[in-house]
């Protein structure tokens, strides 16, 4: 859907630069339009920009950064990518569903599946391949998680629309 919202977790600058370097590396250029990122909510509402703004503002006050780590990969079919484990930005995400419960979509909605893509849309063997080669050196990692951050869709590109750190105290 042109315009909808996308939530994502915002990345620790080395996290997001490595990991970054990691898709333009194994994902096709003409299909890769974004950086790293770790979608929380897919498609929230266009004109629920102002509530979104004040929801995620909020929270980003209140809590500390969640400790999260890179566990494992996982296959995409067609792609690569790494799961991410975090108790504590799961319990974020629920908040924030509950929030906009009714407004969800049914990918947003059903069950949240937390990952890094590094490679899509290439042929299955190309990503057996990637996904081999990265099994036989992955140990797990610890993901920086500074933030939370506001997206515009725009038919492939994403449009920034804010960012904020987390700066609180409280666990979620």
């Amino acid at each position: 859907m042109s315009g909808a919202l996308i939530v994502t977790a915002a990345l620790g600058k080395a996290d997001h630069a490595r990991l970054t370097a990691e898709r333009t590396a194994h994902f096709p250029p003409e299909r890769n339009y974004l950086d790293a990122h770790l979608t929380m909510f897919h498609a929230l509402p266009p004109g629920s920009e102002d509530e979104v703004r004040g929801v995620l503002s909020r929270l980003a006050r209140e809590h500390r950064p969640p400790a999260a780590t890179l566990a494992s990969l996982m296959s995409l079919g067609r792609g690569v990518a790494y799961r991410v484990e975090s108790d504590e930005l799961k319990r974020l995400r629920a908040l924030i569903a509950d929030h906009f419960r009714g407004l969800l979509t049914a990918q947003d909605a059903g069950g949240w599946r937390p990952h890094v893509t590094i490679q899509n849309k290439v042929p299955p063997a190309e990503a057996k391949a990637l996904l081999a080669r990265k099994q036989a050196e992955f140990e797990p990692l610890p993901l920086a998680v500074a933030g939370l951050a506001l997206h515009r869709y725009m038919g492939g590109p994403w449009d920034a629309l804010g960012r904020w750190s987390f700066s609180g105290n409280a666990r979620a």
